[in-house]
């Protein structure tokens, strides 16, 4: 388990914030990790939803289950930290 920095922009926020991953952590996880910088900060919190992380210009988001190492995201990467559409 290493200490990945990825730089995280969270949808509804204007503020990028580092956040301090773990390289063991899953999507779901830096999700969370990520919120608790925005959410009820200068982000509204929602009911419902599921937050997805996706690469910065992505289509699609990575597998939530899927580990920081196995998507191979490199420190001070830009992360998308949003909403799923659903």
């Amino acid at each position: 388990m290493a200490g990945v920095p990825l730089v995280v922009n969270f949808e509804g926020d204007f503020v990028l914030q580092l956040v301090g991953a773990d390289s063991a952590f899953t999507m779901d996880q830096l999700a969370q990790a990520a919120a608790v910088h925005s959410l009820g900060r200068r982000v509204k919190p929602r009911s419902t939803g599921v937050l997805r992380v996706s690469r910065q210009d992505a289509r699609e988001p990575l597998p939530r289950g899927q580990t920081v190492a196995a998507a191979g995201l490199q420190p001070m990467e830009t992360v998308v930290v949003h909403w799923d559409k659903q």
